[in-house]
């Protein structure tokens, strides 16, 4: 089922504005009864703003009316008529002018802490090219000397889910093989902070 935006929000919502039951706000917000109970006597979402659900049209006035009178009825969520955005096809990954000056920092800290990501993982999850990378490991990059290596998810360049999945998909991968004849392995992480980037460096 189809859950409304921002449920618990809009489950503080409709406990404070509505004379629902427990169990109709936690079915059509997808909580547990007991959570919602929890909102109602301030130990759950203190300090939550609670989200109106009839101003961003998910719910009708009248809807929580038929429901109110009837403690059985399960509230139905409105569907919205209005064309949804088509899905992002896959590509280049976007990056913002103002970080694209960030990506040999983020590839500097990605050869130097996980080494055993390939060359075409680091550059899906910075949205960079290989020559960039191999340039970065090689230290023949054009700002070589002003690189410092950076976590690319505290710059922005890719979320700590997607460099998590990266690494899974690593370790599951093993070992691989690098253009120098070296092989990077996961165990590879435990260097010193001040070793540089690269082996070949």
């Amino acid at each position: 089922m189809a859950l409304p935006l921002m449920p618990k929000a809009t489950a503080v919502w409709l406990v404070e504005n509505t004379a629902l039951s427990f169990e109709q706000i936690a079915a059509f917000c997808g909580l547990h009864p007991l959570e919602v109970q929890a909102i109602a006597d301030g130990e759950v979402a203190v300090g939550m703003v609670g989200l109106d659900p009839i101003a961003n049209g998910q719910l009708t006035k009248g809807e929580i009316e038929r429901c109110e009178k009837d403690q059985n009825a399960k509230l139905r969520l409105l569907v919205p008529d209005l064309p949804q955005p088509a899905a992002r096809s896959k590509g280049p990954r976007y990056t913002p002018i103002t970080k694209r000056g960030d990506k040999p920092d983020a590839i500097a800290w990605l050869l130097k802490h996980h080494p055993e990501l390939s060359d075409a993982q680091v550059s899906r999850l910075i949205g960079t090219t290989k020559p960039t990378i191999s340039a970065v490991r090689d230290r023949t990059h054009w700002n070589a000397t002003n690189i410092k290596p950076r976590n690319p998810v505290l710059l922005g360049l890719c979320s700590q889910r997607e460099l998590e999945e990266a690494l899974a998909n690593a370790a599951r991968r093993g070992p691989i093989e690098r253009e120098d004849g070296g092989a990077d392995y996961a165990g590879d992480e435990g260097e010193e902070e001040d070793a540089p980037y690269s082996e070949s460096a």
